[in-house]
């Protein structure tokens, strides 16, 4: 499984693992997400719909380059900075390549589309 991602003119490509919250995020695409940053380490746009939380830990510690979703506020999450563990986030995949390094480069509220691949 994995996303196809793009921002502007900029495509990334994310390899999923297998779970239940996946295949909800599968199952929802493709839609475009306005992502905002968070922090200095991460983009956050919220999904049309909650993923499914079963088999998943109540929280996790993602490394830069995760593709994660935070359950509180269902946002789907692009880490290109260190986020530590934090109650709620579900770490989804990992973005191939330099993508972490270039999603850090894009300043400010983007507009995101994320298709199945």
């Amino acid at each position: 499984m994995q996303l196809e991602i793009t921002i502007g003119d900029q495509q990334f490509t994310a390899d999923l693992r297998d779970s239940a919250a996946n295949r909800d995020l599968l199952a929802q695409l493709p839609v475009t997400i306005e992502m905002s940053d968070h922090g200095g380490v991460e983009k956050t746009g919220r999904l049309p719909s909650p993923l499914s939380l079963d088999g998943q830990p109540s929280g996790a510690d993602p490394d830069v380059g995760d593709v994660g979703y935070y359950a509180p506020g269902n946002d789907l999450v692009l880490y290109y900075g260190d986020q530590s563990y934090y109650e709620g986030i579900v770490v989804l995949g990992r973005l191939q390549g330099d993508a972490a390094e270039r999603i850090a480069d894009l300043d400010g509220t983007v507009r995101v589309q994320v298709q199945g691949r």
